[in-house]
């Protein structure tokens, strides 16, 4: 590991926050996500970057703002992946709190001095805000979805009440709509697994056993979907087998906190279900090169799965598309449930602009 850039804060004091951002293959984009943290009206930072191997120019723009700002610490490493460069770096942080960033997105300029405010005031271990999805479809032109829940303080006891409502809306999934206290993640020793999609096993270890929690309808981040090679483009070998691992976690976590409601138990269940449907086109994705029979076998055994049968019995799924995308799924029949993923899969190559109306209207 190299330690680019400026080496050290030119004072000695610990800053409020640490911001962490693993970098990789981001060339046209990490100037404005390093900008957007540099422009914040909280001052009293440090941003530790980590170049992941980056075969572009990532890493050589990151060390060129690392010799501006003194508050910028760069560090290149061979490629292991976003939740090794994560880890290393809260290795090294030193700041009170700790937000970890995307380097292809971008944040508005009041978003960390408003959530360490929130922090202060609550004496909150987690403040999560809103966020926006910004669908790029055609060169600058972009759809916008805003995901944010009311105002509120939670204890132990009304968070978890309320954190059905608050995974409905997409808010404790993401690393980078949350702001935390970095001596309870310390206390709690939370790092990211080596795994594709780390950001909701290092959330659900937060959340498990905080005292007090923050949200504020405020949205502030901006989520970039745009380069073809990101990952809502891409087809996941194992991705049946990692839903289905994720599904476990969440329902041990309320068994953990000891809670069965309705509420609870039907927003799991729609989850399953519509992530289920995501798992089939991952078997239509263009970019699958299993062979047709292989396909069909995979298929019959997730239909087969006790979890499907679970999710159709207690989901109230909201739109009439997917009650719709549910009728083969209900009838076990393998031939229309892959004509089904076809579809979404054609929609989803060809126009993003509809495919991204339908899974937010969905």
């Amino acid at each position: 590991m190299i330690d680019a850039g400026m080496s050290q804060l030119k004072n000695d004091a610990a800053p409020v926050v640490t911001v962490i951002m693993p970098v990789y293959r981001v060339e046209e984009y990490v100037g404005r996500a390093i900008e957007s943290v540099l422009s914040q009206t909280l001052r009293d930072l440090e941003l530790l970057i980590v170049d992941d191997g980056s075969p572009d120019r990532s890493g050589e723009i990151c060390d060129m703002y690392a010799q501006r700002d003194p508050r910028i610490r760069v560090f290149h490493q061979a490629n292991a992946g976003a939740p090794a460069a994560r880890n290393y770096c809260m290795d090294r942080a030193s700041g009170k709190y700790l937000y970890f960033m995307d380097s292809d997105d971008y944040a508005e300029p009041g978003m960390l001095e408003d959530m360490v405010a929130l922090a202060g005031e609550s004496g909150s271990q987690l403040v999560v805000a809103g966020y926006h999805i910004d669908t790029y479809y055609d060169g600058e032109n972009f759809r916008r979805d805003t995901l944010f829940d009311v105002d509120a303080v939670y204890d132990r006891q009304s968070f978890r009440m309320a954190a059905y409502r608050l995974f409905d809306r997409n808010l404790l999934y993401t690393p980078w709509n949350k702001l935390w206290l970095r001596s309870y993640v310390e206390e709690r020793g939370m790092r990211y697994p080596s795994t594709f999609w780390d950001d909701f096993p290092f959330v659900l270890s937060g959340i498990r056993d905080a005292d007090r929690v923050c949200v504020t309808s405020k949205c502030y981040y901006h989520f970039i979907r745009k380069r073809a090679e990101s990952e809502t483009a891409a087809y996941r070998p194992q991705m049946y087998e990692k839903r289905e691992e994720e599904h476990g976690w969440l329902r041990e976590l309320y068994e953990y906190w000891h809670i069965d409601t309705p509420e609870s138990r039907e927003f799991m269940a729609r989850r399953y279900i519509e992530r289920f449907i995501g798992c089939v086109e991952n078997l239509t994705n263009r970019k699958c090169t299993l062979p047709r029979r292989e396909k069909r076998a995979a298929l019959r055994d997730m239909l087969a799965g006790e979890n499907v049968a679970w999710a159709l019995r207690y989901a109230r799924v909201r739109s009439l598309m997917m009650k719709l995308m549910l009728v083969p799924v209900r009838m076990k029949n393998v031939t229309l449930t892959l004509a089904e993923g076809r579809c979404i899969s054609f929609v989803k190559s060809r126009n993003t602009r509809l495919f991204a109306k339908l899974k937010a209207e969905r």
